[in-house]
């Protein structure tokens, strides 16, 4: 009888970690940029960097390059952000950002966007 109890709390106990370590995959969601939106154009060095939330990502990873990824001179920024918005000073220049969602075991491809500042 003893066997039979230790398995029983045993499977429950299994049971209740499972639903409590379960995440959501997000892998197959994507980040739809808000602003900047692809090729503007810029009159401003105070940049805010928008996009709309995914349904059980934890934090976003924002990344800035100068004058893309492909090419980049430099990343200016590579930071993982809680919120949906980020705000960066840029010099006079051509730019292309990037965005995923991340939760503590999947996350969502980039989504870039490329913009020009203008001052």
């Amino acid at each position: 009888m003893r066997k039979y109890i230790v398995l029983l709390l045993f499977t429950i106990s299994i049971m209740s970690c499972e639903d409590i370590i379960e995440t959501e995959d997000i892998s197959q969601e994507q980040v739809t940029i808000l602003a900047p939106t692809n090729n503007a154009i810029l009159n401003l060095s105070q940049i805010r960097f928008t996009w709309q939330s995914v349904a059980d990502a934890d934090n976003y990873k924002l990344q800035i390059a100068t004058p893309n990824f492909i090419e980049a001179i430099q990343i200016l920024e590579d930071t993982l952000v809680a919120t949906t918005e980020f705000d960066k000073n840029l010099d006079t220049g051509n730019y292309e950002w990037r965005v995923k969602a991340l939760n503590s075991a999947y996350e969502t491809t980039y989504t870039s966007q490329n913009f020009t500042v203008e001052n």
